[in-house]
């Protein structure tokens, strides 16, 4: 195909610049002739200056007696020649060539003709190659993976209990008769649930490795377009490539963007993606049990999906990939630092127990950070201490040390983040404080991070309330050091995630006294003028103004306690801002050393003392 474009294109280079040729010619030879007007050619000719002359047709050219050349053009003139031949004109004549006139004339004529074929091959040849887009609507997305690095379940960490699922589909693909010899069918379409980042991809990879058969992907928002029937016609073609590949594997990533539930949304019940999620329905079902073709397809929104596809005989199973414990972080982190050098004092499973929640993306993106900052040190070796900042640098985010803050700024700061600390400390329940800092983090101007101590799956009610005193504890720092008048903005944050917090406990979790264990909230949104609009449908106007008194009393509750808890605590609170005043940034240990009245040792660390910034702005909070 390259050779026949290249072979057109100097073609076409060969033709333009023959005829540029042919027809400039003439004209360059008619640039170095002095243009004579025939009247004054016949005086000439008369008086005898003319040498000699050649007529073409009605093209005359020639000499004067002085050597200088000349054309002109003849009218009709019997007479000419006669009066020539008089002069001593020595005559000579030429038929006219019409050949190559002909040839460019023709062409000129049917140049456009020309073009019209030309440009039709072209993309009738595009349309029948491999790498056709414009003309291929119908024509299926899935790409075929190949096994150039083979992705086995040795590669995935972290997923036991998924892998031990999917096992039976590796067994399948291998050897189908060992399930149909008992009357065993296997499932036809198995769905990976889990949060993002959690390894469902690598899962599918992983059991067309294992099976050692084609594995197809391809993405649900690959099937819809604008025009009608693409998608059905791509779904068609999918399984058609599918079945001559068999046994196979077919993989639908975020399968939610053409799987949704067929009817919701403000939208008709008759739209391209509803047609296309009909013919992936109408192809599921569609299966012989002895085609050994396996669909896995992933999402992170199960409860969007149309139930028709989760039906027995489609998706008649589901392997739930939830975030790794501690254990299953620690193997995950060993996948990751295979390549990368570490210190003698990084201690994976210290790491994995300080990262609880982390996926098996995040767990790569800390690894990566981590050697990044190690770098950047000119280190040879990542060490614990590269793990400790990647991890605040992922949960909190990056240092912003050239942020300039006056001192009633940082007082301010200082106070507010003790009194988060404090009241972390005196609540019943909570996790333990992993750190506490006032320089500016992201768009927070200062930060107490706690991390738990294992894996936590459900929280208690007292645990909850004990979380809205901590939240509610910087503004009451405020109020009770600067006066109600100096209150700032900082505690923005901190009163949105306490309202939302109570509002899920009311209307959720039933863990209101005056509604009851009764759930009030719905999930289901629609978008109306580029906005997601959240139907209230299980709640009426006189349950609505109790739910928004509810969550008034616990946020109004807590903060009131949160003052109790400062007043009570007034010399810790103190003491522990003026610490974090001068050395900005403390861990729990520390913090408990400062409250008891112990000294604290930074010599490892960098800078005991704040450094003076030299820019000033302040962030978004």
């Amino acid at each position: 195909m390259k050779i026949n474009k290249n072979f057109l294109i100097w073609a076409f280079i060969f033709i333009a610049l023959s005829f540029f040729v042919s027809m400039s010619g003439n004209g360059a030879r008619k640039n170095l002739q002095e243009k004579l007007a025939f009247s004054d050619f016949m005086n000439e000719a008369e008086n005898k200056r003319i040498a000699e002359v050649t007529v073409v047709g009605n093209d005359v050219s020639g000499k004067r007696t002085d050597g200088t050349a000349f054309y002109t053009y003849t009218p009709y003139d019997p007479t000419m020649v006669e009066t020539l031949r008089k002069s001593g004109v020595k005559v000579n004549a030429k038929p006219v060539d019409t050949s190559s006139s002909t040839f460019w004339g023709v062409f000129v004529s049917w140049f456009p003709m020309l073009l019209l074929v030309g440009v039709w091959i072209f993309f009738m040849r595009q349309a029948n190659s491999g790498n056709n887009k414009a003309m291929s609507f119908g024509k299926s997305r899935a790409r075929l993976v190949e096994n150039t690095k083979k992705v086995t379940f040795a590669d995935v960490a972290g997923a036991d209990e998924s892998k031990q699922e999917l096992e039976e589909v590796v067994d399948f693909l291998k050897d189908p008769k060992k399930f149909s010899r008992l009357g065993g069918r296997i499932p036809k379409g198995v769905l990976l649930v889990g949060p993002p980042g959690t390894g469902k991809t690598l899962l599918a990879k992983a059991v067309a490795g294992e099976a050692d058969v084609p594995f197809f992907s391809i993405s649900g928002s690959d099937f819809v377009e604008m025009f009608v029937g693409v998608g059905a016609s791509r779904v068609r073609d999918m399984f058609a490539e599918a079945k001559k590949n068999a046994p196979c594997l077919l993989f639908i990533d975020e399968i939610d963007a053409v799987g949704r539930h067929r009817g919701a949304g403000l939208g008709g019940g008759n739209d391209e993606r509803e047609q296309t999620l009909n013919q992936l329905l109408v192809e599921m079902d569609g299966f012989e049990e002895n085609e050994n073709i396996i669909l896995i397809a992933a999402t992170n929104r199960p409860d969007v999906l149309d139930p028709a596809l989760l039906r027995p005989g489609r998706f008649d199973r589901q392997v739930v990939v939830n975030n790794p414990d501690i254990k299953g972080r620690e193997e995950i982190l060993k996948v990751h630092v295979k390549k990368v050098p570490l210190a003698k004092d990084v201690d994976l499973a210290v790491v994995a127990r300080g990262t609880p929640g982390f996926s098996g993306a995040d767990l790569a993106n800390l690894v990566n950070e981590a050697a990044l900052l190690a770098a950047r040190k000119d280190k040879r070796k990542v060490t614990a201490q590269d793990f400790d900042e990647a991890k605040d640098k992922v949960l909190m985010g990056n240092e912003r040390k050239s942020m300039a803050m006056d001192e009633k700024e940082k007082m301010l700061t200082a106070y507010h983040e003790a009194g988060h600390a404090i009241c972390s400390l005196n609540v019943k329940e909570t996790d333990p404080i992993h750190k506490a800092t006032i320089i500016p983090r992201g768009r927070a101007l200062g930060m107490v991070q706690q991390l738990p101590e294992k894996d936590q799956y459900s929280y208690t009610r007292a645990k909850m309330l004990s979380r809205l005193i901590i939240l509610m504890g910087g503004r009451a720092a405020e109020e009770l050091k600067f006066g109600y008048d100096a209150v700032t903005s900082g505690a923005s944050s901190d009163i949105a995630a306490a309202t939302n917090l109570a509002r899920s406990m009311i209307t959720e979790w039933g863990m209101s006294d005056l509604l009851g264990p009764i759930q009030y909230a719905d999930n289901s949104s629609e978008v109306f003028l580029g906005r997601s609009v959240t139907q209230n449908k299980n709640m009426s106007e006189e349950t609505a103004r109790l739910v928004d008194s509810e969550i008034k009393r616990l946020v109004t509750e807590a903060h009131e306690e949160a003052l109790k808890i400062l007043k009570s605590k007034k010399k810790d609170w103190e003491t522990l801002a003026e610490a974090m005043m001068e050395y900005e940034t403390l861990t729990g240990d520390e913090i408990n050393a400062v409250i008891k009245g112990e000294k604290i040792d930074k010599s490892k660390d960098a800078p005991v003392k704040a450094e003076k910034r030299t820019q000033s702005s302040l962030p978004e909070v």
